[in-house]
């Protein structure tokens, strides 16, 4: 028998067997990403596209190694159609602006978070026009109030908990409200804000985690009714927030696509935020979503701040 046949009839091995049965999960949690549309917990799968490619690049160059040739394609064919999803993220990149740029922050404090110096080193260091803060504790607003002197326009609502919220901004507010939006019973933010060469409506929220079938009815309902109040705004749109969701999920796809607003991430590649412990797991579920008339200049993920969220950075002209 020649070598070269030998390698053919290579006997299978629990190497084989694993990478088998890693690569059938790979291709069972890629296809129920698709079906978060009818079950909350199958939308869990929709967010780690990212991580199912990443993990068929390794069993790609496994399969080469050990000349599994067609295991390998049907692997390439995975990786594909899961960064599918990803890859227009990089694509549509703005030119450069035309007139000064106004900055916006978006930051997770997380509520048991005690790194307040590094909280307040990182929001003087990017040194935004606009500040949204999430998990805003009555603590975390006492200490915040070092940045009345840079930021003497404010909407405050702290809450025990994860649901604190509050806007901080440079800038003169009008017809500021604060509201719930869902019945889940946590507050938003909605307001006009008078930037110096324009008049962006605001609206600022942290939807609920969809960690049980509850808690994701109640996110899912959050997302269906963001659309309406997008469109009752009489000027350019800014949503921030954590959405407590990712691009890949049908439910963001539904809300940019009712709302008609933009994925300020789009152009910049993919930007993840949360967990900040665990970088392989690591999905984007802090969000700026804008309207067309506003354009995204640069857009960036800042460093750690002690929470489980990283900040998000957003330079904008009103075009």
């Amino acid at each position: 028998m020649s070598k070269h046949t030998q390698n053919k009839t290579r006997p299978r091995t629990r190497l084989d067997e694993g990478l088998d049965l890693l690569a059938l999960g790979i291709a069972t949690a890629t296809v129920l990403g698709f079906l978060g549309r009818w079950f909350w917990f199958f939308d869990l799968f929709s967010h780690f596209r990212v991580q199912y490619m990443q993990l068929c690049l390794l069993l790609i160059g496994i399969a080469l190694w050990r000349r599994k040739n067609k295991k390998a394609i049907v692997l390439i064919l995975l990786a594909c159609l899961n960064y599918a999803f990803v890859l227009p993220l990089y694509f549509g990149k703005p030119s450069p602006p035309s007139g000064p740029t106004t900055r916006v922050m978006l930051m997770n404090l997380n509520a048991g978070n005690e790194n307040t110096e590094q909280v307040l080193a990182t929001i003087r260091k990017a040194d935004p026009d606009l500040l949204l803060l999430e998990e805003v504790t009555p603590k975390w607003a006492i200490e915040l109030d070092v940045l009345n002197a840079d930021y003497p326009h404010r909407i405050a609502e702290p809450q025990e908990g994860c649901f604190g919220i509050m806007l901080l901004s440079k800038y003169p507010l009008a017809h500021e409200k604060i509201v719930q939006i869902g019945d889940a019973g946590v507050p938003s933010i909605i307001t006009d804000v008078h930037f110096p060469h324009s008049t962006v409506s605001v609206i600022g929220t942290h939807l609920l985690p969809p960690i049980g079938a509850e808690d994701s009815k109640y996110r899912n309902n959050q997302l269906t009714e963001l659309p309406p109040i997008v469109m009752e705004q009489k000027h350019p749109v800014l949503l921030i927030g954590d959405l407590n969701v990712s691009p890949f999920s049908y439910w963001f796809k539904r809300v940019v696509s009712e709302s008609r607003l933009e994925n300020s991430m789009k152009g910049f590649g993919f930007q993840p935020t949360w967990p900040s412990n665990n970088r392989f797991l690591r999905i984007p579920l802090d969000h700026v979503l804008h309207s067309s008339e506003i354009k995204i200049h640069h857009r960036m993920v800042a460093g750690d701040v002690g929470s489980d969220h990283f900040p998000v950075i957003v330079d904008f002209l009103v075009e």
